[in-house]
């Protein structure tokens, strides 16, 4: 197949440019990558209108983010791009690590059947990007993208947020109750605000390489510690769409980033790895990476969204897959707090509980990163004995780190959680995000259950409780499993989740669950899932 054809996008002259009065819209969006794009969607499902402007106008050049997880996969399919995301995808599940030549061992990321999607597809970002593009068309009255548009300033009170906007065409004004800044690691308005990383800077330099050819390769993720082929460093390989294959070679912290692109010595690091085949280049960068973020994420009515708010290095795919989980977090929040169903202390828990996500994965990054590029001495003779340990030792493999893959961050500690009943005994807990399982709907035709669950308040039912008399509040939409249901294929519902009442909030984790709730226990936990304060929980 071709490669991916660059199309740039439409230039309209903002309507504040003809004349008319100052605009107002409800969340202003700076960015149009999958994190601005994902949150513009993610409010228009809840009827919240967005602006999205980008100084660009054309999707990103390059594979960028290519490893999209399970997790985000649930996100996106909540969206309405999954399915054409995982057509279009390259899937797989097996990772292979070797030391020189040999494979050390290999792992599955999903052993378990019964889940809509696998544990990862590679797909390039610009592939994404226009899936959301084309998606955000399908929401007129709720979604405005602007393209060539460059925030110059913001300013903010107690009111809302203000951007100065730069255009071809002149300068204009748009206010809007809240501001998203989406716009990535580099971000301008995290300057703008004077906010700072903090945390550690890793000077290690790699090579990444998109390339186009014919080959036999399985879709699996492999890792090389010291190959033949690139001797003394790291080198990774992902399969991608297109005959695109991705290709990560660690330079040392001494390369020259401008000299290392050039293609005269590009092309002969790559002829080693491929061994020969015939290839081309279709896009080329070094770079090295942080594993930092700001202190908070929520600066009043100016918030911080994915890489504007943290960074990690790429060995992981920590990065795109965080930023989504940013997005599945604030904007069903987001949404309550303009349409007056919460105050903003519901915002305060975006931030905690995206910091706690961000420090998850800083956590595991910098782990990775350490284990990759080890300091000479006591480092350096840790990583080789486990390398060397781990061939024929499996003790030795959990130790082994060529990029702790991401899994969904767990709330466990979450002021939003409510009860929690100490008789369930099965995987499912609160705090998680809800587990998948086949079911069948009252037609008999088959479907999944995480497509039944979010964007709005959800009490799942396992079995035959009793939930008549009101006990249900009018806003809390119900999913009962049995009993006149969904049907429960080959009892993994059951299995994951036993029998009883959960309560799962819009981004699809457990807020609270019941073996039998009594009147009053799913209001109050509501109220606890959106911040209500006690005297209000009291009046629920």
């Amino acid at each position: 197949m071709a490669r991916y054809q660059y199309t740039p996008f439409d230039y309209k002259i903002p309507p504040e440019l003809k004349g008319d009065a100052v605009a107002h819209t409800p969340v202003i969006i700076v960015g149009a990558g999958p994190i601005g794009l994902g949150a513009a969607i993610d409010l228009a499902t809840h009827g919240i209108a967005s602006t999205v402007v980008d100084d660009n106008n054309v999707v990103s050049v390059g594979s960028r983010a290519i490893c999209w997880a399970k997790r985000s996969l649930e996100i996106f399919d909540r969206l309405g791009v999954a399915d054409r995301m995982l057509e279009k995808g390259v899937t797989w599940q097996l990772g292979r690590v070797y030391r020189g030549d040999a494979q050390i061992y290999s792992f599955d990321l999903l052993p378990e059947d019964g889940h809509k999607f696998p544990a990862f597809i590679n797909l390039q970002q610009y592939y994404v990007e226009q899936y959301l593009v084309e998606r955000c068309a399908d929401f007129p009255d709720l979604i405005d993208l602007r393209f060539k548009n460059r925030v110059l300033s913001v300013t903010q009170d107690d009111n809302g947020a203000s951007a100065e906007i730069e255009t071809p065409d002149g300068t204009y004004r748009l206010e809007g109750d809240y501001l998203l800044a989406c716009d990535g690691a580099n971000s301008r308005l995290r300057r703008h605000f004077g906010l700072d990383f903090e945390g550690r800077y890793f000077e290690e330099r790699f090579l990444i390489a998109d390339v186009e050819m014919q080959a036999d390769f399985p879709s699996e993720r492999w890792f090389w510690f010291t190959p033949t082929f690139h001797p003394g460093q790291s080198a990774l390989l992902h399969k991608q769409p297109d005959n695109i294959y991705r290709i990560d070679l660690q330079l040392g912290p001494d390369a020259d980033p401008e000299e290392e692109k050039k293609p005269e010595n590009v092309i002969p690091r790559i002829e080693k790895v491929v061994d020969g085949r015939p290839f081309k280049l279709d896009w080329v960068s070094v770079y090295s990476f942080n594993c930092r973020r700001i202190d908070r994420f929520v600066h009043d009515r100016v918030i911080f969204v994915g890489d504007s708010a943290h960074v990690v290095s790429p060995f992981g795919a920590r990065g795109g897959n965080g930023g989504m989980h940013d997005v599945d977090n604030l904007c069903w929040k987001l949404a309550h707090v303009i349409s007056g169903k919460s105050g903003t202390a519901l915002l305060e828990s975006y931030n905690t509980e995206r910091i706690h996500g961000a420090d998850e994965n800083i956590r595991n990054s910098s782990w990775t990163s350490r284990f990759m590029s080890p300091e000479p001495g006591v480092e350096m003779a840790f990583r080789n004995a486990v390398l060397g340990l781990a061939v024929d030792h499996p003790f030795a493999r959990r130790l082994v780190n060529a990029g702790r893959l991401s899994v969904p961050c767990q709330l466990t500690d979450s002021g939003l959680n409510g009860h929690d009943d100490p008789a369930f005994e099965v995987p499912q807990q609160v705090g998680m995000v809800a587990l998948d399982a086949p079911v069948t709907g009252t037609d008999g035709a088959p479907c999944w259950l995480m497509s039944q669950l979010g964007s709005t308040f959800t009490c799942l039912v396992v079995g035959d409780a009793d939930l008549d008399g009101g006990i249900i509040p009018d806003d809390v939409a119900v999913v009962r499993i049995g009993k006149g249901g969904f049907g429960d294929v080959d009892g993994k519902v059951a299995e994951r989740y036993g029998r009883g009442v959960y309560l799962i909030r819009p981004d699809q984790h457990v807020a609270a669950r019941w073996a039998a709730p009594e009147p009053g226990d799913i209001a109050a936990a509501l109220a606890q899932s959106i911040a209500q304060p006690p005297h209000a929980q009291a009046g629920a």
